[in-house]
């Protein structure tokens, strides 16, 4: 089974469909005996990450979803699933995340350093397709070649202390971390569920490791 955690901030509909649709249905839930027994773990998120966390919190699902990500069993994080995983965010006020990762998540900058005037500003949030590059290997990256394209909606992205856990990189007014993995986590800033085949491709690469 594969468990999404439901903290009230996820787009859980689209991405059960898109499990749904690769063949491996997978259950939304707050429980935490749900979670422990599942062969999958994914966290989804949109939205502020104080919020997040104060959910998470709320709903005691913090230390089970540290306990599974410790059991190394695979774990998805994807969007605000991937920037929770690290030690804090700048967004309105400093936050303290999980601290799976050190690293702090920070936002696009207004202006694009050297640029000329007028073309110095920067569309923020970062919305629609982008490319990836390939930093370090990752089963759940199986098949997705360089430069393939992914749907992003962010304004923040993390700056991870290790460089050794960036598992792909995308330009917007400068490279950013676009996904991390190590063990048996992988998360990622882009959608997934809403990047056509290449997305369900991550995702079924995912399902299969959540097989026993």
């Amino acid at each position: 089974m594969i468990a999404i955690v439901d903290y009230g901030m996820g787009n859980l509909r689209s991405v059960s469909k898109a499990f749904e649709k690769v063949g491996f249905p997978a259950l939304v839930t707050q429980e935490s005996s749900q979670i422990e027994r599942a062969g999958g773990l994914l966290l989804p998120g949109v939205g502020a990450f104080k919020k997040a966390m104060e959910n998470l919190e709320h709903l005691r699902l913090i230390d089970p979803i540290l306990s599974f990500i410790q059991s190394g069993k695979p774990f998805l994080g994807i969007c605000l699933g991937l920037q929770l995983l690290f030690s804090e965010s700048e967004e309105f006020s400093l936050s303290k995340g999980l601290g799976v990762f050190k690293g702090k998540v920070i936002r696009f900058p207004f202006s694009l350093p050297g640029a000329p005037p007028g073309k110095d500003s920067l569309k923020v949030p970062h919305i629609g397709w982008n490319s990836v590059r390939i930093k370090r290997e990752n089963r759940a990256l199986e098949g997705i070649q360089e430069g393939t394209h992914f749907y992003f909606v962010h304004s923040y992205y993390p700056v991870p202390d290790d460089p050794g856990i960036i598992a792909t990189t995308t330009d917007y007014g400068g490279e950013f971390v676009s996904s991390v993995g190590k063990g048996n986590l992988f998360a990622c800033q882009f959608h997934p569920e809403k990047s056509q085949s290449m997305g369900l491709r991550i995702l079924q690469n995912f399902g299969r490791l959540a097989q026993p």
